[in-house]
């Protein structure tokens, strides 16, 4: 990490599709100026493009501060570092290959600057999945890119979508379907669970996280009635999690009776076998969406939980909520994880401040 933990991190953001509402919601975002006093943030992307958003927002007041690297970042303004060439086309509500190009620019900067260890975290803004697509980027989303970056052999990447009483993780992301029930495996549900609880524990200090697992079919598959993956997949990897790891889990939940009488809140975490599945409830309970982060790798990433919006982009209707909670969210996990790093590598720490304390 490039901040000691006494500092304030230095923030990425990357401003995804730039003819959608990014650039809205990270203006938006750093009007507020308190949060200039708790992160330093570095935008890649392009102070034209920003002016020219800027323009069709009203009470929006940003100091940009264009550098060349993320050592020049002003603490007191929105740093940007120019990563997209100043004629690219600006076609607001509208998917192209140039703000696909664009986007995976900034990404791409981005994410090279947190490999080298330059800056503390991650925040991406939407990108569009099909405009994106090139040789260069070949994935379903963000989640599947920076697993190609960062992930290794003991690191295993899963989706987990916050709010304030609930976080839901996935062990499929962005799959059809049809392929579901062909991509689930003991295995991968194994490490999915191994990768959530160590997040909850070194991520959100939960020493003993409790998560529930939801069922692929409807009643848990009515002892095979409805289906096999319970008895012969999620079932036997839940034991297997709990007996090899210690992970404490417990199901399969059906997922209408799971969230419908409230049973989420008696767990520190879901892990629901598709997208949808965990999504709908998540955004259902939650109308902002939450904060999307991607556990299980070496490095913090968070996003707003929500996509380009490209009917609404242009007309000063997005809600920034989602972004500015993942702009706080990063801040948090970097604080709780350097914390547990510290921690752990050095457990005369805790004595030390045991023995503070009760002074």
């Amino acid at each position: 990490m490039s901040n000691s933990n006494t500092k304030k991190p230095k923030i990425a953001i990357t401003h995804g599709d730039i003819n959608g509402v990014g650039y809205e919601v990270i203006l938006k975002t750093f009007s507020d100026p308190h949060l200039l006093e708790v992160c330093t943030p570095i935008l890649y992307g392009s102070s034209k493009l920003a002016s020219a958003h800027k323009q069709s927002l009203e009470d929006v007041n940003v100091a940009f501060h264009n550098i060349n690297k993320a050592s020049e970042a002003n603490e007191h303004k929105l740093n940007i570092i120019k990563c997209v060439a100043d004629d690219t086309p600006l076609l607001i509500g509208k998917a192209t290959a140039e703000s696909g190009k664009a986007a995976y620019d900034s990404l791409e900067r981005a994410c090279e600057d947190l490999k080298n260890g330059l800056v503390d975290a991650l925040v991406t803004a939407p990108i569009s999945k099909y405009a994106i697509q090139s040789k260069e980027f070949t994935f379903n989303g963000h989640t599947e890119y920076l697993s190609s970056r960062f992930a290794t052999e003991n690191n295993t990447p899963l989706m987990l979508l916050t709010t304030e009483g609930l976080r839901v993780a996935l062990v499929t992301n962005h799959l059809p379907i049809g392929e579901i029930a062909s991509h689930l495996s003991v295995d991968l549900i194994v490490n999915k669970l191994q990768a959530l609880a160590q997040s909850l524990k070194q991520d959100f200090g939960i020493r003993r996280p409790r998560i529930a697992v939801l069922a692929l079919n409807p009643h848990s598959g009515d002892e095979g009635l409805l289906g096999n993956e319970e008895k012969d997949i999620i079932i036997p990897a839940i034991e297997q999690a709990e007996r090899e790891h210690g992970v404490l889990a417990i199901g399969p939940y059906p997922a209408d009776g799971f969230f419908g009488n409230g049973t989420y809140q008696r767990f520190d975490a879901v892990l629901a076998m598709y997208h949808d599945q965990g999504l709908i409830p998540l955004k259902a309970l939650d109308r902002s969406g939450g904060v999307n982060y991607t556990v299980g790798l070496p490095i913090i990433r968070t996003s707003p939980a929500h996509g380009t919006a490209f009917d609404i982009a242009g007309t000063n209707q997005a809600n920034e909520s989602s972004f500015r909670e993942a702009v706080f969210a990063a801040i948090d996990l970097h604080k709780q994880r350097t914390q547990f790093l510290e921690l752990s590598a050095n457990p005369l720490t805790i004595k030390q401040k045991q023995t503070n304390n009760k002074e």
